[in-house]
């Protein structure tokens, strides 16, 4: 057992039986799967928008490397300068040149998963620059020292007295506020950084091949002001996030806002092609766009191709199960939840994360609300057939299932197995996990076999 197993284990026996933790976490949920029904009635033939969106997916991951060449070519010709990162390290170095370059000590970032990837915050701190949370809810969770609890509501784990008590012990403030008092004290504390930082940096929910332009979609206009006010922008986005045109937009913009928050569209949606130019007055003087890798070309194998559709709304977590018993912090991993649990084994090594894709009830419900229907229990399968051609599971587990299944073949093994012995062998083996917070089995002393046989006499 890996030492991300053994810690994923622990969380999830804790988060499993904390009742409040999941009442708080059903409440939330709750809250965001009403909306979506009511934002799905937007849609005259919502079928036809997820296959079309899907079609535009698969055709841009299969001309991947054309897309890719092409917004190089067009975002810089906007003005807009591009660095390619292979890995997680590449990347941060980058990024740390841009900032002694500018001379600066102080970052405001927009709300971004890839920048909690390469895990951008502590990187910086340790090279003597504030990176600050500027969407509310990873503000909550930067004061907290915790990382995103989900992909789109980051203290969605939290109660409003939760955040109440975060303020007090980190800010000062009154321990009893309200939800619009403490959004006032972030706004407060929040837009004098906008104004001070000489670097901002986002992530980016899509790229514009055919118009070289990053575009950034959120609800709270953190984004915008992270974006225009500091001189110099960095977006830091994965290489999967290329659509082939703008004119795309009208069919994944709706989509992303429905999936993930029930909105018909949302709030802020803001394209950026490059720097500021001669004939207008706002925008950064610089701008970058950093396209990372850090293990998604691992994801073009064909077995899981297709987790590199996601758009990430968070619909699968929402729907999930196991999530919605265990949390987001339990899987130890940037992306949680079943589509997490496709990509981090491939993104992070099949040898430490692989027990993510073993934890789902392969229900299919993941599958059955992604926008795009990307068929993730089928590629949890198959990341776990992956792991068993790798020989990672074990000698152990290949001999006790052979000597399962060979027991399951046989009617006269399973006769001879008294319903004694049953009990006691299937009770011993799983005494620290299913007999650990539930009666133990026991097995009916008549086997069906036998009623069958004194019947049909």
């Amino acid at each position: 057992m890996t030492e991300q197993q053994k810690v994923f284990l622990a969380k999830s026996e804790v988060k499993a039986h904390d009742l409040e933790h999941k009442r708080k976490v059903a409440f939330n949920i709750q809250k965001y799967s009403d909306s979506v029904v009511k934002g799905k009635q937007q849609y005259a033939n919502l079928e036809v928008a997820r296959m079309r969106a899907k079609n535009v997916k698969w055709k841009t991951i299969e001309n991947l490397d054309k897309y890719l060449e092409q917004f190089e070519k067009n975002f810089t010709a906007n003005g807009g300068k591009l660095i390619w990162a292979e890995t997680a390290e590449e990347a941060l170095q980058a990024i740390l040149q841009i900032c002694r370059e500018k001379n600066t000590t102080q970052v405001v970032k927009a709300k971004s998963m890839v920048t909690e990837e390469i895990h951008l915050n502590d990187f910086l701190q340790e090279h003597g620059i504030d990176s600050v949370e500027t969407d509310l809810g990873e503000y909550i969770q930067q004061l907290d020292n915790e990382p995103p609890y989900h992909i789109v509501t980051p203290a969605m784990h939290k109660s409003k007295e939760d955040v109440a008590r975060v303020f007090h012990e980190k800010l000062g403030t009154d321990p009893n506020l309200t939800p619009p008092e403490i959004t006032k004290i972030a706004r407060r504390n929040l837009r004098e950084k906008y104004v001070t930082a000489q670097v901002g940096v986002s992530g980016g929910n899509f790229l514009l091949a055919d118009v070289g332009a990053v575009c950034v979609t959120e609800n709270e206009g953190n984004g915008r002001l992270s974006t225009t006010f500091p001189p110099t922008q960095i977006s830091i986005v994965g290489i999967e996030k290329l659509l082939p045109s703008i004119n795309d937009l009208q069919l994944f913009w709706p989509l992303l806002a429905t999936y993930g928050t029930g909105q018909q569209v949302t709030v802020y949606n803001s394209i950026f092609s490059g720097p500021r130019k001669a004939n207008e007055t706002d925008g950064p003087e610089e701008m970058y766009v950093i396209l990372l890798d850090n293990g998604r070309t691992n994801l073009l194998r064909k077995e899981v191709r297709e987790s590199m559709y996601c758009i990430r709304c968070g619909s699968c977590l929402n729907a999930c199960p196991v999530y919605k018993n265990i949390g987001g912090h339990a899987y130890g991993a940037t992306y949680s939840g079943p589509i997490g649990s496709v990509i981090t084994p491939h993104l992070n090594g099949m040898a430490e994360y692989k027990h993510m894709s073993y934890a789902s009830s392969l229900c299919g419900n993941c599958t059955e609300v992604c926008p795009l229907k990307i068929n993730i229990h089928e590629m949890l399968l198959e990341n776990r057939t992956i792991a068993a051609e790798q020989g990672l599971n074990g000698g152990m587990e290949k001999v006790t299932w052979a000597l399962w299944q060979q027991a399951m073949l046989s009617r006269r093994l399973m006769n001879i197995a008294g319903s004694k012995m049953k009990n006691k062998v299937v009770n011993g083996l799983f005494k620290n996990s299913w007999a650990a917070h539930r009666g133990e089995i026991k097995f009916a002393e008549r086997t069906f076999n036998k009623m069958w046989k004194e019947r049909n006499k």
